[in-house]
């Protein structure tokens, strides 16, 4: 069974991990890049062979247990059948598609945004997503509060050129409404091929009215990592949880060593998580084996799946400061790992409360090539804390405002070397 999760991609799915026997730390955040390799919470199953079952059949086999009256259901199928008339269009709507759709009300009626059912296209599209194809608009969103919601938009990416930031409200698609849309739906509105353009509009917080960004999708190319020095504070900036960013990381945090510095900075702003193996092996590199880094609840009563530091050393390493930087653009694999070294006492966190996306996704193959992506569990902070509820909170909060943006000051980071100055 392997595990995918998105927290990281662009116009397809990606940005809130894949976890390769592991969760997906962020299934459900789209990254409009079509890449949607990232998300640490995801896993695939099967729910059996590809028989085709008949219409009456989908209701009377595998019943749930008890008895479910299915005469209403019927009832008003019979009257569609009979009586509708379509306002705006003369195409049929063919029985198969008409069982989609009761399908995805069944799914919506349980009122989580990652719980979806796939329809052949759009399921062809998602695996494609976690496959790997980059081809988007390069940004992450999430479903926040009932609204499709930008989590971040990636490094360098044609959705950051053309001014998309954390936090813009998705409103509308190409002119169609998000109202009632998964953020599956929207991530395929959003994506496409290179050379075209979609066109969003966005509610801003602080701003009157609406925002019409278009937008000219590309390939995407997704930074992992960045190093830098400031005022004596050694600055590592993590821009998402790929496959290879523990091993970049080892070397940022070797450099790091070498820098003589004992003070560090790292920039968790705007990543939207990734890889559930990365963020606890990054984690590992601050704390003692066998101490917790995430928990995974499945409910029910079910045991908890702890996930440890493996105790990773760098050599003769002096004791030094730490400070993560996070914001609302924070997310999955990123909300770990500051969750982890907050709560561990090994640094303090700064910044903004993080997104908010905690929870663990089972990709399930049905027959006729559909799919079904349904939440397991959630993900828990050492000290059992849900990371979905309301996100993690830093230790100090800074904001960082729109006069800030516009002046090119950051006072996060200021506010962090700051602390560690002091």
């Amino acid at each position: 069974m392997n595990n995918i999760e998105k927290d990281i991609a662009g116009t397809t799915h990606t940005p809130p991990v894949v976890r390769k026997k592991t969760p997906l730390l962020g299934y459900g955040l789209a990254f409009f890049f079509a890449a949607a390799a990232f998300f640490s919470g995801m896993q695939v199953g099967s729910a059996g062979g590809g028989e085709t079952m008949g219409l009456g059949a989908i209701f009377t086999n595998s019943a749930p247990k008890g008895e479910v009256d299915m005469s209403l259901f019927w009832k008003v199928w019979q009257t569609i059948d009979t009586r509708f008339v379509n306002s705006t269009t003369t195409d049929p709507i063919s029985d198969e598609e008409r069982m989609w759709g009761a399908i995805q009300g069944l799914v919506s009626s349980y009122g989580d945004p990652y719980t979806v059912f796939l329809p052949p296209q759009e399921a062809s599209i998602f695996e494609s997503d976690i496959a790997g194809e980059f081809s988007g608009v390069g940004m992450e969103v999430g479903m926040k509060k009932g609204f499709v919601t930008v989590i971040a938009p990636l490094e360098d990416s044609p959705a950051q050129k053309a001014g998309v930031l954390s936090g813009d409200v998705l409103v509308k698609v190409d002119g169609v409404s998000t109202e009632r849309m998964s953020v599956d739906q929207a991530v395929f509105k959003i994506r496409g091929e290179k050379g075209t353009t979609v066109t969003l509009t966005v509610f801003r917080e602080g701003h009157e009215g609406f925002k019409e960004i278009t937008i000219t999708r590309d390939v995407i190319n997704i930074p992992t990592l960045k190093t830098e020095e400031k005022e004596g504070v050694f600055i590592i900036t993590l821009f998402n949880f790929s496959a290879n960013s523990e091993s970049l990381m080892q070397e940022a945090l070797r450099a790091f060593v070498k820098s003589g510095r004992n003070k560090l900075v790292i920039d968790l702003r705007g990543n939207p998580g990734g890889y559930l193996q990365s963020a606890v092996g990054i984690a590992s590199y601050f704390l003692p084996t066998g101490k917790v880094v995430v928990r995974e609840s499945f409910g029910n009563g079910k045991e908890e799946q702890l996930h440890r530091s493996t105790g990773k050393e760098l050599g003769n390493r002096k004791p030094f400061e730490t400070v993560v930087l996070v914001d609302g653009g924070s997310a999955s694999a990123s909300e770990i790992l500051a969750g982890a070294l907050k709560e561990h006492g090994v640094a303090t966190v700064i910044g903004t409360p993080t997104f908010g996306k905690g929870s663990v996704q089972e990709l399930i193959k049905l027959p006729g090539e559909s799919s079904l992506k349904v939440t397991i569990a959630r993900w828990l902070t050492p000290n059992g804390v849900s990371i979905s509820d309301g996100g993690l909170k830093p230790d100090i909060e800074i904001e960082f405002t729109k006069e800030d943006r516009e002046k090119e000051r950051d006072p996060q980071m200021d506010a962090a070397i700051k602390h560690l100055k002091e």
